[in-house]
C-alpha cells in the first residue's frame, strides 16, 4: 500500500516566490532519497469554518497564506528509510531557514486507501482533512470508492484518500487538533487534483448535484462538521 507524508504550512504571503524556490530545491533532494512525488501548493480558496478550518489548524496570521503539500512513497518502509536519510543530508541545512514558521507546520504520515485516476500534471488541488472513527475504516473506504467516479466524471484527474497512521503530537498544532479528533478517531487526509481552477469551479456544483452523491452509503462514517478544506494552486511538483 502506498504512503504519503502530508503537510499544511503557514507561509508569509509576501514570501510566495521564496517559498516556491525553497520547495523546488528541497523537492529535488527529497526525490533522491526515495520519494516518488513531491507537491507544494498555495492557498487560493480557503474558507473559514464555524468550529475549525485550515487557518486555525496552523494559527494563520493575517499576512500569511496556507500551503497544502505532500510527499508520496511506495510504502511506509520507503518513507521510514527516507526519514532516516534526510535528517543527515547537509544540503537541506545549506538551504538556510525556510520561509515559514516551522513550529506551526502540521505534518503526519498516512496510508493511502483510495487512489483513482491518473493524468496530466494538475493545476489546482482541493485538500480535505477530517476525523473518522478507527472502527469505521471499511465504511469510509466504501464511501470514498463510491464518490471517486463522480469527481472523475466531472473533470478531476485524480482522487486520493489517505488514512492517518503516524500523527505526531505538536506543542501547539497537529493534524489531530486540526480535525478536533477524539481518542477513538484518526485523521484522513484527502485531495482531488484538477487540471486548473476553472475546471474545478465549474465541476463543484455539478458534483454536488450529481444524483450519485445523494445515493452514497449512509449514515456518513465521519463528522462533516469537523471536516476542513480548501482550494490550492500548484506551486511545485517533482
Amino acid at each position: 500500500m502506498s504512503y504519503v507524508d502530508g503537510f499544511i504550512t503557514p507561509v508569509a504571503t509576501a514570501a510566495r516566490e521564496r517559498f516556491a524556490e525553497h520547495a523546488r530545491v528541497a523537492a529535488a533532494i527529497v526525490r533522491e532519497h526515495g520519494a516518488r512525488r513531491v507537491v507544494d501548493t498555495w492557498g487560493e480558496d480557503v474558507p473559514a469554518g464555524e468550529r475549525n478550518d485550515i487557518a486555525g489548524a496552523v494559527r494563520l496570521g493575517a499576512d500569511e497564506t496556507p500551503s497544502f503539500g505532500w510527499i508520496e512513497f511506495t510504502d511506509r518502509a520507503a518513507r521510514d528509510t527516507f526519514g532516516e536519510a534526510i535528517v543527515t543530508d547537509e544540503r537541506l541545512a545549506a538551504l538556510g531557514l525556510p520561509p515559514f514558521d516551522v513550529s506551526r507546520m502540521i505534518l503526519g504520515g498516512f496510508e493511502v486507501i483510495v487512489d483513482t485516476g491518473r493524468g496530466a500534471a494538475p493545476g489546482f488541488v482541493d485538500g480535505f482533512i477530517l476525523p473518522v472513527r478507527m472502527t469505521h475504516r471499511a465504511d469510509y473506504v466504501a464511501l470514498a470508492e463510491a464518490a471517486s467516479p463522480v469527481f472523475l466524471d466531472h473533470g478531476a484527474i485524480r482522487h486520493v484518500e489517505a488514512w492517518g497512521d503516524d500523527l505526531p503530537a505538536g506543542e501547539t498544532v497537529d493534524f489531530r487538533r486540526a480535525a478536533l479528533a477524539d481518542e477513538d478517531e484518526t485523521v484522513v487526509l484527502s485531495w482531488v487534483e484538477w487540471p486548473d481552477r476553472a475546471t474545478r469551479d465549474r465541476a463543484t456544483p455539478l458534483v454536488m448535484a450529481d444524483e450519485r452523491m445523494a445515493n452514497l452509503p449512509t449514515p456518513l462514517p465521519f463528522d462533516g462538521k469537523r471536516m476542513i478544506y480548501g482550494g490550492f494552486a500548484m506551486l511545485n511538483e517533482k
